[in-house]
Formats: C-alpha cells, structure tokens, sequence
C-alpha cells in the first residue's frame, strides 16, 4: 500500500507521521490527558504537514481578502505562495505542496491536526477523492474573530488521513436496546459497577486507588472480570511510516 506524495512546489513542506504530544496536554498534572487513549490515537492516525516558517496572520474582521494581513517572520522565497487570503470572509488558505494519489477505493480526509488548540481560529476539513483527482487541495482555517494568530515553524497546519468513504453508504444505524445483546448487556453491568467503585475509592481518596490513578482496562484492551475474550487486535500505540523517496 503506498500513499503517493507529488511535489507542486519547489520545496514543498515536511510531512511527518502524527505526533502524540499536545501543549495543553503536557500542561496538565502528570500530563493526565495521554491515559485517554482515544485522544493519543486521534493524535497519530494519520500525517502532519508543517509550516516551513513561522509567520503572523491578522484579521480585521472585514469581508474583503486584503482584510487578513499576513506576515513571515523573516524573508522566504515561498511564503507569499504557501499562504494566502483567497477565499475572503476571515479564511486563510495553505497550499500543502503536494499532489496526493491514493489506492483505488481510498480517499483523504484533510484536516487540522487531531486536538491541537488555537485560539482565535479553526481548521477546516475537506474530504477529498485522491485515487483519481489529478490536482492539488488546499488547507483552509477560518479566523472565529477578529484578532491575531501565530503558526511556527515546524507546526502542523494539515493532517492528513485515509478512510474507505464510499463504504460508509453501506452503513444502516440502528438503534437497538442492549437487552436484546446479553452478552454485552453484561459487560457493560460490569464496567459500570466496576467504574462506579473505583470513582467512590479516588473520593475517600483511598490510598491503593489513588497509586492506580486510573482504570487501564480500554488502554490495555480487557474486559472487566471474565465478561469477555480480549480483543487481538487493539491498539494502544501507533506509529506511521515516514515519507521517503522512490
């Protein structure tokens, strides 16, 4: 399975496997946030492209596209073709630099990265059909105010993923009661009673639940008790491949 990357531009951007680690995540008491898992893997299931400079962008909260006033750090060759103000209406446009061919049958989601935080604006997602498409997107954030945001060198300002799309028009939602599945009926007893305990333990701050701090049973892929045969394929890290030349 390969994921072709074709460079548009020159010196396109560095793309990256996801990275777990998240500012606002590392800030918290014994960095907290990383026990749940489904953030962690949020994280990584897909690549980053980077910013190849760090630079400024303002917005006025005017309609026009010269109402956002972009700024580079420093002088570079490619900054006035990397960024832009090209859809009006407070959005600002990255050129990711990268025509992208995916296996038949398999598109790209285009996003912001997976629980990264900025103040003052947000990405916007695109899915796009990149087993046939032969042109590049673009990245698009849209200022929520007017004001003043940063982008660093080195920070992701698209992830990207892949996703069988298509397959999702096959899905019928139903809305059934558990009591109609037994077997799930009374996992689902279990890890309540079991979760129940363990909340009232942390608040007499018992000493053996405050040394285990958290339930591990969704991280570690088990069942509570024997309700259940745990899972052979789950999944607590992952780590993409990087890009490389061929």
């Amino acid at each position: 399975m390969e994921l072709e990357c074709y460079p548009t531009a020159e010196r396109p951007p560095e793309i990256v496997p996801g990275r777990p680690q998240r500012a606002w995540m590392d800030r918290f008491a014994e960095r907290h946030p990383y026990r749940c898992l489904p953030l962690s893997m949020a994280n990584t299931t897909g690549w980053e492209i980077l910013c190849p400079m760090a630079f400024t962008a303002e917005w006025n909260g005017g309609l026009m596209q010269e109402d956002i006033k972009l700024t580079s750090d420093r002088p570079h060759p490619d900054f006035h073709n990397f960024v832009k103000s090209h859809f009006s209406h407070g959005v600002m446009t990255f050129h990711p630099g990268y025509l992208f061919r995916t296996p038949p049958g398999w598109s790209m989601i285009a996003q912001g990265p997976p629980n990264h935080v900025k103040d003052g604006i947000q990405p916007l997602a695109g899915l796009v059909e990149t087993d046939w498409l032969p042109f590049p997107f673009t990245m698009n954030w849209i200022f929520t105010r007017p004001g003043r945001v940063r982008f660093e060198k080195g920070e992701p300002f698209c992830f990207i993923t892949l996703t069988k799309d298509r397959e999702l028009a096959d899905f019928q939602p139903v809305i059934r009661g558990m009591d109609r599945n037994p077997e799930l009926r009374d996992q689902y007893d279990t890890w309540e009673k079991h979760r129940a305990e363990f909340n009232k333990r942390i608040f007499r701050a018992d000493p053996d639940a405050t040394k285990e701090a958290w339930q591990r049973y969704y991280f570690r892929g088990e069942f509570p008790e024997d309700t259940g045969e745990a899972p052979k394929d789950h999944v607590n890290k992952r780590r993409l491949k990087n890009p490389k030349f061929g």
